[in-house]
């Protein structure tokens, strides 16, 4: 993860003292991915929750507003150089900020890639958070678009995993899924950053989820996130979620299904994400925890 930070508060942005931090989908209280939270973005226009994402300087920050009764809400998702459409971590995180606040129970938020519904339960852990994605879909990737990803990953055909064919996976954003053949090909992340960048601002990806499989259950992941200027994301819900419908698409687990993705290892950020797939459902359902950053 990148962070920008240094900057002062126009008029109208909203001040640091709004905007909560939370790590989402720690394992065992540590690691996570940082996420900014401002539960009250009425009234802030789209270039100064810009400016609030960049100042932050996290993957993404959340801006919520309310949408109606009880539990329902706009929320909508700002990197630190565009706005996202869907974001599963800042998703979880908020709906943990909203639990402490009100209690847990059912949430509904309105985001640009459709409803999503999110539950919060108390586990003597602490709270836990499991949203439901918009339906999940996916397509082979093109030859030219893999080759162009390949390159600007630095990696080789002979690197990818032969079992886990490579797929842009949608549910509520597009991510290109490439396996890795072994856990070192995965640790050894180094790419071209404008290049990636360049590819996948083309084609609208948001992350490029990359994977090891430990098992048929237990993956490794890693996500560059160029296109939000981030280097990489140490957890991502909507990739996970992405990844679970692709993992049912073709049939590479036996549903109803848990699977436990570990991100953010190589980062020195620790992150696990449970996914869940039910029969007969179409959707996601992504699990994960989320804890307050102190300040300072």
């Amino acid at each position: 993860m990148t962070e920008i930070g240094g900057t002062t508060p126009s008029a109208g942005a909203a001040p640091d003292s709004a905007v909560l931090r939370y790590a989402a989908f720690t394992d065992h209280g540590v690691g996570g991915n940082p996420a900014g939270v401002v539960l009250d973005a009425a009234g802030l226009d789209e270039a100064a929750r810009l400016e609030v994402a960049a100042r932050v300087g996290y993957s993404e920050t959340a801006f919520v507003e309310a949408a109606g009764g009880r539990g329902h809400y706009q929320i909508r998702y700002f990197s630190p150089k565009s706005e996202v459409a869907f974001c599963g971590h800042a998703t979880i995180a908020t709906a943990v900020a909203i639990a402490e606040r009100d209690g847990p129970g059912l949430l509904r938020f309105d985001t640009l890639a459709g409803p999503v519904a999110v539950r919060t339960s108390p586990t003597p852990a602490g709270l836990t958070a499991t949203l439901t994605s918009v339906p999940a879909r996916t397509r082979p990737a093109q030859a030219a678009e893999l080759d162009a990803a390949l390159a600007a990953l630095r990696w080789r055909g002979g690197d990818l995993d032969p079992r886990y064919p490579a797929h842009v996976a949608y549910a509520g954003n597009d991510h290109l899924i490439l396996a890795a053949r072994d856990r070192a090909r995965l640790a050894a992340l180094a790419y071209d950053f404008p290049a990636l960048d360049k590819l996948m601002a083309g084609k609208g990806w948001t992350t490029v989820h990359l994977v090891w499989a430990e098992s048929p259950d237990v993956f490794h992941a890693r996500d560059p996130f160029p296109p939000g200027g981030v280097v990489e994301d140490p957890a991502t819900g909507a990739a996970a979620a992405a990844f679970g419908g692709y993992l049912r698409a073709l049939a590479l687990v036996d549903v109803p299904a848990r699977v436990a993705i570990l991100q953010g290892e190589d980062m020195g950020r620790p992150s696990r994400l449970l996914v869940d797939l039910a029969v007969g459902d179409e959707r996601v359902h992504v699990t994960g925890t989320a804890d307050p950053i102190p300040a300072g």
